[in-house]
């Protein structure tokens, strides 16, 4: 099995680790963390190393041959997905074994969907998204890059996530609502109209 290297030992981390354990598609090499470098320094998650801080990723090429990016910071995680991208690693997609995902959905490299999670008939997901548990993306939706569904929140048939856009727990897009990118969507918020600018 290929090997994989998780940057980001936060939760959203763990999670995406526990979903790649569960799935045994891949050997868990262990994680990088800027909290490796902290007071007291973080050496390990479970019995998995935390081989060192987000400064040098290209310096890591050797532990990993695949790698994701489990940051649920948009800017962020776009960001280190960036410089990976430019070291030459390649991108692992994660969908934990009790997700729901049509076959003729697409996933783009890097993404991660979680336990509980639905991505409908040809819905369409870019690079580095997050589809968090038990959150909903219908049929024919799309998410563009780095966009990031919370816990339960839902999608409506054609609906669309802007890039970097995030829509918090529990929220809501109607149908064929496009959310513009970059745009926060706060808890338990519902959206009916069909194109959203600012944060709500």
């Amino acid at each position: 099995m290929k090997k994989l290297l998780i940057v980001g030992a936060g939760g959203h981390g763990r999670s995406v680790a526990e979903a790649i354990l569960a799935v045994g598609q891949y050997r868990l090499a262990g994680f990088l963390d800027d909290a490796a470098a902290g007071q007291p320094p973080l050496s390990q998650v479970w019995s998995l190393p935390v081989f060192g801080a987000m400064a040098d990723l290209a310096g890591y090429r050797q532990h990993a041959d695949v790698v994701i990016v489990a940051i649920g910071n948009n800017r962020l995680r776009e960001e280190l997905h960036d410089r990976l991208d430019a070291a030459g690693f390649e991108f692992a997609t994660v969908v934990h074994p009790k997700a729901m995902v049509s076959p003729r959905a697409v996933i783009g490299a890097g993404s991660a969907v979680m336990a509980g999670a639905i991505v409908g008939t040809e819905a369409q997901l870019g690079a580095g998204v997050i589809i968090n548990c038990a959150a909903v993306v219908d049929h024919h939706c799309r998410v563009e890059d780095f966009g990031h569904l919370g816990v339960n929140a839902a999608m409506a048939g054609g609906s669309a996530l802007g890039r970097g856009a995030w829509m918090q727990a529990g929220s809501v897009l109607g149908y064929g609502v496009k959310l513009e990118s970059g745009v926060v969507l706060g808890p338990g918020k519902a959206v009916s109209s069909t194109y959203i600018k600012k944060r709500i």
